[in-house]
């Protein structure tokens, strides 16, 4: 599955805009606009399944970002139509190689070299938002995610994200009726989804993908037809 997946990053994954320099009056216009759009949205009462979604898995050399800790690598992978898109991934190491202990290593399958290959953050960054474009953003355990990228957008750009930012639990809570936190592989079982190359950041962001697919599908057959109605269900059931 690692290798598999290795193989799509690099056949696959969005290359690295780089027409657009981080610096650049251009790009500081896309990313006025993106924040223009993502305001312009109202995804409660969206259909679920007419989401336009990019789920997002960071490998980082901690848990603390306000405490030094850094993002080390950035896997993403789009879901539309409630369906995991392959073909539509955004895979990157940061060129942070001094981070990486050997604990870190030995969890993520990351060496030095492969963050001495990465980019700088700042064009990681750039390159990540215009894949996500005005996606809803899902995550397994998203306050990582959520912590991380605060941080890292806020040092590059000025302000922190502005995308609505969804724990894979919201959907998977409904469709199990299940009140505790879960972790990744627990939830996987649980749709008897093979969980193969954790610790990978795009190999996780297919699992959390696939995850949030198959719970979709149930929250679907539920009833629950969009963003409001989960919340109020799991309100409800007092399973939030």
């Amino acid at each position: 599955m690692i290798h598999w997946v290795k193989q799509m990053s690099e056949k696959f994954s969005i290359p690295l805009v780089t027409s657009l320099n981080p610096n650049s009056f251009e790009h500081h216009s896309f990313m006025r606009q993106l924040q223009k759009d993502l305001k312009a949205q109202k995804p409660m009462n969206t259909p679920l399944q007419s989401l336009k979604i990019t789920v997002i898995d960071f490998e980082t050399s901690g848990f603390y970002p306000t405490g030094g800790d850094e993002i080390l690598s950035i896997g993403a992978v789009k879901i539309r139509n409630g369906d995991v898109k392959y073909d539509e991934t955004f895979y990157e190491t940061i060129q942070t190689p001094e981070l990486l202990t050997d604990d870190i290593a030995s969890l993520t399958g990351l060496s030095a070299a492969d963050l001495a290959e990465g980019k700088p953050l700042k064009t990681t960054l750039r390159a990540f938002y215009q894949f996500v474009g005005t996606d809803l953003l899902v995550a397994h355990h998203s306050g990582h995610e959520k912590a991380f990228l605060q941080q890292a957008s806020h040092r590059v750009f000025g302000h922190s994200m502005r995308h609505r930012l969804l724990d894979t639990s919201f959907l998977y809570r409904a469709a199990c009726h299940h009140t505790s936190k879960k972790t990744l592989e627990e939830c996987c079982n649980y749709y008897r989804i093979p969980v193969e190359g954790r610790h990978h950041a795009l190999s996780d962001a297919f699992l959390a993908a696939r995850l949030w697919s198959a719970s979709l599908r149930d929250v679907l057959d539920q009833g629950l037809l969009n963003l409001s109605d989960v919340y109020t269900y799991l309100s409800r059931s007092r399973i939030l």
